[in-house]
Parts: structure tokens; sequence; C-alpha cells
């Protein structure tokens, strides 16, 4: 299974050369949104921020938990956090989101400008592009495809390419090695959810297909 895995990953790797399929699907995006995006900044980061444009440093790789893209995108869309993310309710009304959502067969959509900042991470909204992919159940199983693998690949060196100043990627589930680098900006300590999206396998895939680009890992965890 592993090397079948491996072959379709080289596979699409090959077919995604040229250029895959990237559409603009944009989530809703008015004056409100930036204004509640400039509020997330001020009071999770402490920074005055004049707009929401943002220096990207980091690429973050993610699952959205849900089986298909209708509700993934669904889910990111309104500019209001749904009510049932209780989990980060207490963070403030801005939805969750993401730059970019990778269909199961790949295509890529582009959901909102990828120097904007976009809510998808604890500590690192400020500094990271997120990328969600269609699929996960939100334990440890991993069932992100192979053509997935290879979107996430040509995302990758398509946005260091763009932001020659990227640095790391990781995977959302990584992000609690984050919270003692610079990059780190959360004012709450507390403020923490406890992710596995999406999965070291899955991380160890794209990773092994851009170690040209020389993107660090987060630090390793000490205890």
């Amino acid at each position: 299974m592993r090397f079948l895995t491996l072959f379709l990953v080289l596979f699409f790797v090959n077919a995604f050369a040229a250029d895959p399929c990237m559409i603009e699907k944009p989530i809703e995006f008015s004056e409100a949104r930036a204004e509640m995006t400039k509020e997330y900044i001020r009071s999770h980061y402490g920074l005055n921020a004049k707009d929401i444009t943002i220096d990207p440093k980091i690429i973050v790789l993610h699952w959205t938990a849900e089986p298909d893209f209708a509700k993934s995108f669904g889910r990111l869309k309104p500019e209001k956090l749904l009510s049932d993310r209780k989990d980060i309710a207490r963070g403030g009304a801005l939805n969750v989101s993401s730059h970019f959502l990778v269909d199961k067969d790949g295509t890529i959509y582009r959901l909102m400008p990828d120097n904007y900042m976009a809510r998808h991470i604890i500590g690192l909204n400020y500094y990271s592009i997120g990328i969600e992919n269609v699929g996960g159940k939100g334990d440890k199983s991993e069932d992100l495809t192979p053509a997935q693998i290879a979107s996430n690949i040509y995302l990758v060196r398509y946005l260091k390419a763009k932001y020659p100043n990227i640095e790391l990627l990781i995977g959302h589930h990584e992000y609690n090695r984050m919270k003692k680098t610079k990059y780190w900006l959360e004012k709450d300590d507390s403020y923490f959810t406890k992710k596995n999206d999406p999965g070291d396998s899955f991380m160890k895939a794209v990773r092994g297909e851009v170690k040209d680009l020389k993107l660090q890992e987060p630090p390793k965890e000490t205890k």
C-alpha cells in the first residue's frame, strides 16, 4: 500500500508539473470581515494594524474534517464564526478561513488573497498562509489522497517562489512546537486547541518532495 501511494503521488506530481487546476472561489470578504480581522490582530497580537496584509513566513497544511468540498467550503465562506465552533468562540466573531482549499481530486481553489491574514491557526495567523484539504475525520485517521499531496507540493513550491522569505512548512498538528519562536504572537496563553491534522504521513509525503526548498520544520519538542 505504501508503494502504491508513492506511485500515485509521483503520478499526480508529474501530471501537475505544468500547472494543476486552480480555480478562484472567493469566500465572503466584505469590509466587515476586514474590520473583524484587524480587531483580531489587535486583541490577540497586540498590534495596531492599518490593514490586513501579511508578510508570510510560514506555510501551514490542514484538513477540514469534512467529507466533501461543499461542506468544507460552507464552513469557511461566512464572515462570522459558525455557532458550533464553541472551542474557539472566545477568540472572537471572525470566522475561520484559509487561503487555499484542495479538493480530493487535487483541484485547488483560491479562497482569498494569499497576502491577507486568515484565521486558520492560533498564534501564527499573522505570518502564515493556510492550505486546507477536504477530508480528515477529526481524529488520527488520514484519508487525504495522493492527488491532494501532489497539489500541496505544487502550492508549497508556488508560494515559496512568490514569497522567497517563507521559512517554515508545518502541519496544523505541529503548531504547539512554534510557541517559543519569534512568530508566535498570541497574548492569551490559555487560548489553545489540540490538533491532529493533517497527520505525520501527509507531512512526510509533502516534505519529501520539497527538500530542495530547505523549508524548516517546527522546533523539536522539549520536555
